[in-house]
């Protein structure tokens, strides 16, 4: 048998990843962090337990890997949703898709986003990967087509605009609605209510236009 090519070895390591990646999501969503073990995660994920050492020093790094992966997916399948925005106001629907990608997760995975936004404050800290680094690339790219002058400060702006508007929702015994933090959000980027995936509520008084404001840029 003739021995494995260099790069269908990757695609394995690749894929390897990903499996343990995808199992953490669903375990620690389903049982929480601390009822999930790393032997549960290479279970699920069909691979060695050793396999889960060889590739991440631990489980905290784990999840935020596999949360950041989550994130990821998430933002790529609502920025590239069909139809596609196009024209002049292009970039404003894709900052509201983007906002609204993130205040799903959290509507959507409470436990799971809860976990891993108290991982990034405590000693852990925020932890740089392959998946941090893609969602970095595709919120530094929303704020371009937003038409941002300076894609270096916004980028950063804006990660700390939806860190800030998701830990308010996942509060616990003091949640604030999605609603109202995407009304803040969207007043703040000038952006019409209607646009991305509104959540079925209606606006806040006072926050339902933004309609003759002006991006960051300085134009429509």
């Amino acid at each position: 048998m003739s021995p494995r090519s260099a790069s269908v070895n990757e695609e394995l390591r690749r894929r390897s990843r990903e499996r343990l990646l995808q199992a953490t999501i669903e375990l620690v969503g389903e049982r929480g962090f601390e009822a999930t073990t790393l032997g549960d995660i290479a279970h699920r994920a069909g691979a060695a337990r050793g396999l889960v050492s060889y590739y991440f020093p631990g489980k905290r790094q784990l999840l935020q890997s596999a949360v950041h992966r989550l994130m990821h997916l998430t933002l790529q399948a609502a920025l590239e949703r069909e139809p596609r925005p196009a024209g002049p106001d292009a970039g404003r629907e894709l900052m509201a898709r983007a906002i609204d990608a993130i205040l799903g997760l959290a509507h959507d995975h409470p436990l799971l986003m809860r976990t891993h936004m108290a991982g990034i404050l405590t000693a852990d800290g925020f932890i740089q990967c392959p998946e941090q680094r893609r969602l970095a690339e595709l919120l530094r790219e929303t704020v371009v087509a937003y038409g941002s002058p300076d894609p270096d400060a916004d980028y950063p702006l804006l990660r700390a605009l939806l860190m800030g508007a998701v830990v308010p929702m996942l509060l616990p015994g003091a949640s604030m609605p999605r609603v109202r933090l995407r009304a803040e959000l969207f007043q703040r980027y000038e952006l019409d209510w209607e646009l991305g995936v509104p959540p079925g509520e209606e606006p806040p008084d006072g926050t339902a236009d933004a309609r003759s404001g002006t991006g960051v840029s300085g134009q429509r």
